[in-house]
């Protein structure tokens, strides 16, 4: 057998050892095994003699050729964390001196930008006159997470206590990720939809202090709220799944078209930082682009002859 051959079979025999590591869990086994092999063709086409011989440079080559093949930025990623893997086992063993791996970065994946409904989208969700208990209790939930942002996890847990603040002041405190507490606020027609669900909502003997019952008087859980919004915006025809992430995306994109304030709207949403707020600026970005394209003489593409 010749020496390449030689060499092949022995990173064949490192590679299937490190993937017995992964016994238990079938997923990241076949991922990383995927990306191993793939990555030793790669070097024996490369003439890389060895695993020593194995640069950031030759990862980074590897990264771009998968690249050009068309795979996505989380599939690139994947690759290099097998990799990582991979070579951080080999020095567990004292079969390699460094990880190459570790100096690559990962390939950067799009951002995606959260998906909000139009201002007529929202107006279309919510508008009507609730006739049943149970659409009454919906349309002060829907006014209330469009009218302040909040998490799903956080109305869920509003006490009636709460409730009755929102619809005297306007404002009441809830309690977010980490423990961090913010205030939230309900304008004039989240205020009504509360106080009609307020008055309905005597008419169940409640077992628990939340602001949000069932039926049978028990606290609404945060399933229930994605399923009911899901099954809403399914009736009215809405061209795209509704969430309640989505109105507090609709919330935040809105208010920050209205008013300009990023500041405002990081507490508004409770974003310990600024940075996680930014992504809203090219939301805004994005609908003033559409606007000039719509409005501006010039900017209007003609079709093409």
């Amino acid at each position: 057998m010749r020496g390449w051959d030689i060499y092949l079979v022995m990173c064949t025999q490192q590679i299937e050892a490190f993937l017995q590591t992964f016994q238990r869990v079938p997923h990241t086994r076949q991922t990383y095994a995927r990306a191993l092999r793939g990555f030793l063709t790669f070097m024996a086409e490369q003439g890389v003699g060895s695993w020593a011989a194995v640069t950031p440079q030759c990862i980074e080559a590897y990264l771009a050729s998968l690249s050009r093949r068309g795979l996505k930025a989380a599939t690139l990623a994947n690759h290099l964390a097998a990799l990582r893997s991979f070579f951080r086992y080999l020095q567990q063993y004292d079969q390699l001196k460094g990880n190459p791996a570790q100096l690559v970065r990962s390939p950067k994946r799009p951002q995606r930008l959260p998906k909000a409904l139009t201002v007529e989208q929202m107006q279309h969700l919510l508008e009507g006159t609730p006739k049943s208990w149970l659409a009454v209790r919906d349309q002060a939930i829907w006014e209330l997470l469009y009218a302040s942002g909040m998490r799903v996890s956080e109305l869920a847990s509003l006490t009636l206590a709460q409730g009755r603040a929102l619809l005297q002041t306007g404002e009441t405190q809830v309690c977010g990720k980490g423990g961090k507490t913010r205030v939230v606020f309900a304008g004039a027609a989240a205020q009504k939809a509360l106080e009609q669900w307020l008055s309905v909502r005597a008419e169940v003997q409640a077992e628990t202090d939340r602001l949000f019952i069932n039926r049978r008087g028990q606290a609404l859980s945060v399933r229930t709220v994605q399923q009911r919004l899901k099954a809403r915006g399914q009736q009215l025809g809405l061209p795209q799944e509704v969430t309640p992430h989505k109105l507090r995306h609709s919330f935040a994109t809105h208010v920050l078209e209205s008013s300009g304030d990023l500041r405002a709207v990081q507490r508004f949403l409770g974003h310990s930082s600024l940075d996680a707020t930014q992504i809203y600026t090219r939301m805004d970005f994005q609908h003033l682009m559409k606007v000039y394209e719509q409005a501006h003489p010039r900017a209007q593409k003609k079709d093409e002859t």
